[in-house]
């Protein structure tokens, strides 16, 4: 068999599809050549490996997977050890705004105390965050959280952030509670996608009152939210973050009486040493933020 097909198969069957595996793969490779080669595999074998959609192992490629697993789940472990360092790695996730805005000066600290440290860092907001970490993509998700994290996954609340709407700095409304005594809100609401704690959280909010206001607009990064509203596409839902200043073409409007969301950190298992470190740099810049 092709050692490099193999090598293939692993990391689909490790990250569940194509487009996991090519997310993953530590250099970069397009998906029609993956499934090129796997598909060549399959065909030097004689059976099927995988279902496609959706995605699941056949017996034979369970055999397989639980055969070269191990091989080479250990190998990059390996390749340290013989080049005479101990592994120090970690992979992070988090939204753009935390891995621009925080992260940096965090992992300047941890790197003093680990100066051979490996970091790689993933963009996302939580319930892709949670995936990465339920299939070991990442070793930490720093993302809005629900109050009671996934089964067999670790937290810490960093930060209680309030809801905020944003409007642009033209806008004639001063309170957000003027929108709820109209018999229709008219502008277009522009959040993150439903699933996301923060958009529950104003769901919530919003049936407590009689309210319905559904999002026009759905964006996973809540810069972009911010430049949608700036560009007049309607009102934005985001947070107040302490020690943050927003762009001077937009303002925020608080929303008494809906619930905070929590940002946290997640992990599973016990943590690294690097990763312990990390996570008291967040909890230590977290009391700052709020001091």
């Amino acid at each position: 068999m092709n050692i490099h097909h193999l090598e293939l198969f692993y990391y689909v069957a490790r990250h569940g599809g194509i487009t996991g595996a090519v997310r993953n793969m530590p250099y970069g490779i397009q998906q029609p050549a993956v499934s090129g080669q796997i598909s060549q595999l399959e065909e030097f074998l004689g059976t099927t490996l995988f279902h496609r959609r959706p995605f699941s192992l056949t017996p034979a490629g369970e055999k397989l997977y639980r055969f070269i697993e191990p091989f080479f789940t250990g190998l990059e472990a390996m390749t340290t050890q013989l080049q005479g360092g101990a592994v120090h790695q970690i992979r992070i996730g988090s939204s753009d705004q935390v891995l621009r805005d925080h992260m940096p000066e965090l992992l300047q600290v941890v790197r003093k105390k680990f100066p051979e440290l490996r970091i790689t860092l993933r963009e996302g907001y939580q319930p892709e965050l949670e995936s990465m970490l339920a299939q070991q993509e990442i070793d930490l998700a720093v993302t809005l959280t629900e109050r009671k994290p996934p089964s067999g996954v670790h937290s810490v609340a960093l930060l209680e952030l309030p809801l905020i709407l944003v409007v642009p700095s033209s806008s004639p409304l001063t309170d957000a509670g003027e929108l709820w005594k109209r018999d229709k809100i008219l502008e277009l609401l522009i959040c993150l996608p439903p699933n996301e704690a923060l958009s529950k959280n104003f769901q919530q909010g919003l049936r407590r009152l009689g309210i319905e206001w559904f999002p026009s607009i759905e964006i996973n990064s809540v810069d972009a939210i911010e430049t949608y509203v700036a560009n007049g596409f309607g009102i934005g839902l985001s947070v107040s973050i302490p020690k943050t200043r927003m762009s001077p073409k937009v303002r925020s409007l608080p929303l008494k009486g809906f619930p905070n969301v929590v940002l946290g950190a997640l992990w599973r298992g016990r943590p690294s040493p690097p990763l312990k470190k990390l996570l008291d740099e967040l909890q230590a810049r977290a009391r700052r933020l709020t001091g």
